[in-house]
């Protein structure tokens, strides 16, 4: 890809500052929208939760990539923490396209977060893009999340939806309190161990957001995750093997429900999704296996 004028936001998350910094390598412009007072012009003023954007900040984008949204992991599932959750992605999201799309020149890509908790539980049954969505919290959330893309797509911008799985890293998400628990001997099996966990490298995922933007054939929905999902069973055995600790102490799934509440739920759940359509458009994972991904974190 040319050089570019890139807006990212979400800029300071996992993905999103690992996305920067591989642009930023490679000599692209990055615009991080925050929701302070911008230090230069590096950085453009928005407020989610009011759907507000400076839209002027965005003028010469040439492409805008929005993964911002509270940590679906980060706390109990309150009420009020439900309501961060889908606000934080369905507002920011709406705003965020609206802006794109009044622009006089909109970008020619609106690159836009999701997740494949968009499925549901979906046991041992492998999906891909072409299934439908699944009930309770987190589907619903991810439908209107991918929905609020409407006004950029409607204009005429061409949109790509990002259903990433659990990112394998050691700064965050999943992984970064799997990581220190292993290092201590206190890893295992979550449940039974059965439930299916679709995993990606971070490498995989930032290389697959890149090659989203840079082939402009592409849009709609991708499922960010390695080509062969696995058992949090299978996982847990590999963590065991590369940081060579032992891998025998199992959370029981009352002990969990009891910790987190109804996010046990999705902890417990099982997700077998496969990335079709990424492998489809030539897109080739530097870190497949589960040994490599956690290697490589």
């Amino acid at each position: 890809m040319e050089r570019s004028r890139i807006a990212v936001a979400g800029a300071s998350g996992l993905i999103g500052s690992a996305l920067v910094r591989s642009l930023t390598a490679d000599g692209h412009e990055v615009v991080r929208l925050v929701r302070r007072a911008p230090r230069d012009d590096g950085e453009v003023r928005w407020d989610p939760q009011r759907r507000h954007v400076d839209a002027a900040g965005l003028a010469g984008c040439d492409v805008v990539v929005n993964l911002a949204g509270a940590g679906v992991g980060d706390r109990r599932w309150t009420p009020e923490y439900k309501r961060l959750i889908r606000d934080s992605r369905v507002l920011g999201t709406a705003a965020l396209a609206e802006a794109a799309a009044s622009l006089p020149e909109p970008p020619r890509v609106f690159v836009n977060g999701s997740a494949i908790g968009v499925y549901g539980d979906t046991g041992d049954r492998t999906v891909d893009e072409d299934a439908p969505p699944g009930d309770g919290f987190l589907p619903s959330v991810c439908v209107e999340w991918e929905g609020a893309v409407a006004p950029v797509r409607e204009a005429g911008v061409r949109t790509v939806l990002l259903r990433t799985g659990l990112v394998v890293a050691r700064g965050g998400g999943a992984w970064g309190r799997l990581f220190p628990l292993f290092r201590a001997g206190l890893g295992g099996r979550i449940g039974d161990g059965r439930q299916f966990w679709s995993y990606i490298a971070l490498h995989d995922e930032v290389a697959a957001i890149r090659h989203l933007i840079d082939d402009g054939a592409l849009s709609g929905p991708f499922n960010l995750t390695a080509p062969q999902p696995l058992t949090n069973r299978e996982i847990t055995a590999a963590m065991g093997r590369v940081l060579r600790r032992p891998a025998l102490l199992p959370v029981p799934a009352p002990v969990l429900r009891a910790a987190l509440g109804e996010m046990a739920g999705d902890v417990l759940g099982s997700q077998r999704v496969v990335p079709r359509r990424l492998l489809e458009s030539g897109f080739r994972f530097a870190f497949p296996g589960i040994e490599d991904a956690i290697r490589a974190a």
